[in-house]
């Protein structure tokens, strides 16, 4: 398009090559610096998370609990490591108790969980073991003995009202000594729109830790899956019987230590050994 005098002319511009809505000068409309999704100036990037800081999965600096020192990326221990990762050497840790105040209404259900038990005549710090919020979610750790109770009172107090427990998954960390099993529970308040964790933790040695089906009945096939795989006996289970594997199987096959095992993978012209039948760096 041109005008009288045979200028070129954008349809909408002015003839000297602006954009239709910019300045002239490559920008964008707004004020030219470069903005995020929401135009807030940040890239996209959140800019109440700071990126180097151990809010990043599986970082969490000199915070936390170590329980072990991993060295390596695949547990030989030889010199045979041939993938490059032999002089990895990082720290494992769990989170470590958080203090007041948590933040949200993450302060306001743990007020509630503590008077109701004191209610009931037990001393909080007897039953939870340790608060943790990481990752911005709330987990209270939970003396096996008060389990029951703390279960309970979650499910039947008014402000708390955790109606629904979503299941049980066991996990086993073989360094963390004395308290090498861990089950995780995630309960659900309908009521409140909110979900919270308890963990329990039993040593390998005595592995026991009291069913919660009787207070949450949809544990019941959560619990049998979990000892199945892990071995943890929750006592008071209507009916503690494996659900997946053979009910003369040996050991628990989701346990650290369990020794790999199987059959040779057949094919076409080649055939893989057993993972116990392969070569071993260790």
């Amino acid at each position: 398009m041109s005008d009288a005098n045979g200028n070129a002319k954008s349809p909408t511009g002015d003839g000297k090559g602006k954009s239709p809505t910019g300045d002239g000068k490559g920008r964008s409309p707004g004020d030219g610096k470069a903005t995020g999704p929401a135009g807030d100036g940040t890239n996209g990037v959140n800019p109440e998370k700071d990126l180097g800081a151990s809010n990043l999965p599986g970082q969490r600096g000199d915070g936390g609990e170590e329980i072990r020192v991993q060295r390596g990326m695949f547990g030989a221990n030889n010199g045979g490591d041939t993938s490059g990762y032999g002089g990895l050497v990082r720290s494992i840790r769990l989170p470590g108790p958080a203090g007041r105040p948590y933040g949200g209404w993450f302060d306001e259900v743990a007020d509630e969980l503590e008077g109701a038990l004191e209610e009931q005549g037990l001393v909080p710090e007897n039953a939870i073991d340790k608060t943790i919020v990481d990752r911005d979610e709330l987990t209270f750790h939970i003396e096996r003995e008060h389990l029951l109770q703390v279960a309970r009172t979650l499910r039947d107090d008014p402000a708390l009202r955790f109606e629904l427990c979503t299941g049980v998954s066991g996990v086993h960390y073989p360094a963390d000594k004395g308290r090498e099993l861990h089950a995780v529970y995630h309960l659900r308040s309908l009521t409140h729109n909110r979900l919270i964790r308890l963990e329990v933790s039993a040593p390998d040695s005595d592995p026991r830790i009291p069913s919660l089906v009787s207070v949450y009945p949809t544990n019941d096939w959560h619990e049998r899956e979990t000892y199945d795989f892990f071995g943890i006996v929750f006592e008071g289970h209507p009916a503690l019987t494996r659900i997946m594997m053979p009910d003369d199987w040996q050991g628990f096959p989701q346990r650290k230590d369990y020794p790999l095992g199987g059959i040779a993978v057949e094919y076409k012209g080649a055939q893989i050994p057993a993972p116990d039948q392969r070569r071993s760096y260790s």
